[in-house]
């Protein structure tokens, strides 16, 4: 079948020996206007990240109406919480659960990039031999949802900032294991720095990744973590866009001693200027809002108002 642009190409040859030179030009240069626009909008479409909702701020709600709830916002994509007590927990998420979210994702025309699941490579052999287990149980819950594109894991890693000299090697062999786990489920990780982690700053992420040299260990960005310690923008993108699969967002009040995390638009990072630099960067991936435990949690929370109010905080800045 001839596309669009091929076939006003097509006509104006056809119809060449029964239209004069002058009306010949015009059709081409009108079959080149068409060509460029067309070019333009696609590459708009894909050099724009798409906002999302991580459903770890929807605890309360049914999968469900979290799912109906992100759509009818206008959020192009979800990321599911494999935590205990969430209805995507995978031993309390059954086949039938499974099948019905794959179908209402399919329904609402919803991405599902990223799952969380929070593991730490500093703890003990014992619970590194859990957390094994759970990345391929985690990949073929993946899988089972979305078979074409399956969904990576996104985790934080754990630790304290002082001790990171003493536990980086640690943490380093354990993530080997992560990664070989990773790759016998056919799933990749994202692996985030946290004010609080042994890893808390961009350039010890980028040590492990690196070290790791694994194609299953991916990072996520996440600025607020960053932004608490004083870490510019633009200094923290520049280290690690280039190697990111995924980004979250919440902003922050405090420093890295006292702080608390806040709903996007509810501080004071500059949203406008965030989405700038990363069409800079080149980043064309997920944006999905991470409402913190310490908003969730507040008895007065609705998670409803939430994601609505973080859209039109992050919609208008994008």
């Amino acid at each position: 079948m001839i596309d669009r642009v091929d076939s006003q190409n097509w006509l104006c040859i056809w119809v060449l020996p029964m239209i004069d030179r002058r009306r010949f030009q015009s059709c081409l240069l009108a079959t080149l206007a068409g060509s460029a626009r067309f070019s333009l909008a696609a590459h708009h479409v894909s050099s724009k990240p798409s906002l999302g909702f991580s459903l770890y701020g929807m605890k309360s709600l049914s999968l469900e109406l979290a799912l109906k709830t992100c759509a009818e916002i206008g959020y192009s994509h979800v990321e599911f919480a494999l935590n205990e007590g969430y209805p995507t927990f995978p031993t309390k998420f059954s086949a039938d659960d499974r099948q019905a979210a794959r179908a209402q994702l399919d329904k609402l025309k919803l991405n599902l990039p990223c799952m969380m699941l929070n593991l730490s490579l500093t703890a003990d052999a014992k619970a590194q031999d859990i957390y094994l287990e759970a990345i391929k149980t985690a990949g073929q819950l993946a899988h089972e949802l979305a078979a074409d594109n399956p969904p990576f894991l996104e985790s934080v890693l754990g630790g304290s900032p002082a001790a990171w000299d003493q536990q980086k090697q640690l943490m380093l062999d354990n993530l080997h294991r992560w990664a070989e786990a990773a790759v016998q489920a056919k799933i990749a990780i994202a692996i985030k720095a946290h004010v609080r982690s042994a890893v808390n700053s961009p350039e010890r992420l980028m040590w492990l990744v690196e070290q790791v040299k694994s194609p299953s260990i991916l990072v996520a960005y996440d600025y607020s973590h960053f932004e608490l310690q004083g870490i510019g923008l633009r200094d923290s993108m520049s280290v690690l866009l280039p190697h990111t699969k995924f980004v979250h967002v919440k902003d922050t009040v405090g420093n890295a001693e006292k702080f608390e995390f806040l709903l996007p638009g509810k501080g004071k990072t500059d949203y406008a200027k965030y989405f700038s630099l990363l069409r800079e960067f080149g980043y064309t991936g997920p944006v999905c809002v991470e409402v913190s435990s310490q908003v969730f949690n507040k008895p007065d929370y609705d998670p409803v108002q939430a994601a609505r109010s973080c859209f039109q905080a992050l919609n208008e800045a994008m």
